[in-house]
């Protein structure tokens, strides 16, 4: 994301006249309607195709409450992030540039570019599928094709950021569609649908894929990048701060609860469709072709479609994301089409060595959820700080919320460590 993206001159033609900002109505919110749209992206990607479906073809209807519950702390977060670039008129790693030390900033830095590139990974992996589900394309050339469509879809910022804003906006609404035609299709069990999002249960068997969940739901590279989205909005002074802080709230929350909901139908397909059948699948072209003899080619067809719809939104938001971490922490002007380039190689290498991709996916999610900490409790710090933010710091009851998500996710993560060197519980 360049900075004439974060900052688009007075005469874009996607910035209306600021007076007609300050009038109430339908056409008033619609104008700010749009960087939670493009956040929530990254909480619709691949990496939540590859953990939804193995966590509904595993085990039912039964880690429905994760989402829940994860999407409650993605509302805060992302509210937050969106607060801070409000108030402050810079980004979360140019907050962090600015009010922490050189050693921590870097060390915050290296944290924001491995959450980045298990992003890109996932997304860059997730649009290939896509393509490779959809026509039959051998992997490699529906990387390069991914490659391809994402250029082309990043160059229409170059015509005003809002034009890219609403691109994604209709990737968003390709997915959501998808995913209503599939929970149609598939049948579900309503009563269970309610006591999985009512009635945490938890083992050993589940943590490691409610972990990559919560990884897949709170994206850290999208702390990052919301701060940057509400700046195009911004305005210098606390009277139109506050009005735009509202908005915000109302994107956030729209936008957060449309990922929720399809997060959910996720779980609720593969729980319906394999759990309900008997049936454990384990790779996303798998989940593909088991689909179309029990429900039919539209069903596959539609799960195809989300999918690349998934990848090819998510690479780019991924890749705006990229360019905010690097330039923010390091003061670096980088291209943002130098960095596509440069993050389709790792994906490249896995797709030519033949590697697993709903194996790469999962562990991509569950390395975000581990990078999640480093970008949230940065986030927590300078929104709290009343010299920093001014009237819009953090009141006590936000601060608490904010703290118990933060211990929600490093204990988890805690969880998933005892696992790993062979604690059961």
């Amino acid at each position: 994301m360049n900075s004439s993206a974060s900052r688009p001159p007075a005469d874009d033609p996607a910035v209306p006249d600021p007076a007609s900002r300050r009038s109430f109505g339908f056409a008033r919110a619609w104008w700010y309607l749009g960087p939670a749209f493009v956040a929530s992206v990254a909480y619709m990607d691949p990496g939540n195709f590859a953990t939804n479906i193995e966590a509904g073809s595993r085990f039912g209807y039964s880690l429905l409450w994760v989402l829940l519950w994860s999407n409650a702390m993605a509302v805060l977060i992302q509210y937050l992030s969106a607060k801070l670039g409000i108030a402050t008129g810079r980004t979360l790693p140019e907050c962090c540039r600015d009010h922490f030390s050189r050693p921590v900033t870097l060390g915050l830095w290296v944290a924001g570019e491995i959450s980045a590139m298990a992003t890109d990974l996932a997304e860059f992996l997730g649009a290939a599928l896509g393509f490779y589900l959809l026509f039959h394309m051998p992997l490699l050339p529906a990387a390069l094709l991914t490659g391809v469509c994402v250029f082309l879809i990043l160059l229409v910022e170059q015509y005003g950021f809002r034009h890219l804003e609403l691109e994604i906006m209709g990737l968003v609404a390709v997915i959501g569609i998808a995913y209503a035609i599939e929970v149609v299709l598939v049948h579900p069990s309503w009563g269970a649908i309610g006591r999985g999002i009512i009635v945490p249960t938890i083992n050993s068997s589940s943590i490691y894929i409610a972990v990559g969940m919560l990884g897949a739901t709170v994206m850290p590279h999208v702390i990052y990048l919301h701060s940057a989205l509400v700046l195009p909005r911004r305005e210098a002074r606390d009277e139109i701060h506050h009005g735009h802080r509202k908005m915000a709230a109302l994107d956030v929350l729209v936008a957060m609860n449309g990922a929720w909901l399809v997060n959910s139908a996720m779980v609720v397909m593969a729980a319906a469709a394999f759990f309900g059948h008997g049936l454990t699948v384990t790779t996303i072209r798998g989940a593909h072709s088991t689909l179309e003899p029990l429900f039919g080619g539209i069903a596959a067809a539609a799960f195809a479609i989300a999918l690349l719809a998934s990848g090819l939104s998510s690479s780019t938001v991924g890749t705006m994301a990229g360019q905010v971490i690097i330039s923010g922490f390091l003061d670096i002007k980088f291209s943002i089409f130098l960095r596509r380039l440069l993050t389709m190689i790792p994906s490249l290498v896995v797709i030519a060595l033949g590697i697993d991709p709903l194996k790469i996916l999962i562990l991509s999610q569950v390395v975000l959820s581990f990078c999640l900490p480093f970008a949230l409790i940065p986030l927590v710090m300078l929104t709290r700080r009343r010299d920093i933010m001014g009237i819009h710091a953090n009141k006590r009851l936000t601060n608490g919320l904010a703290h118990a998500c933060t211990l929600v996710i490093l204990s988890l993560n805690a969880l998933l460590i005892l696992q790993a060197v062979g604690v059961n519980f």
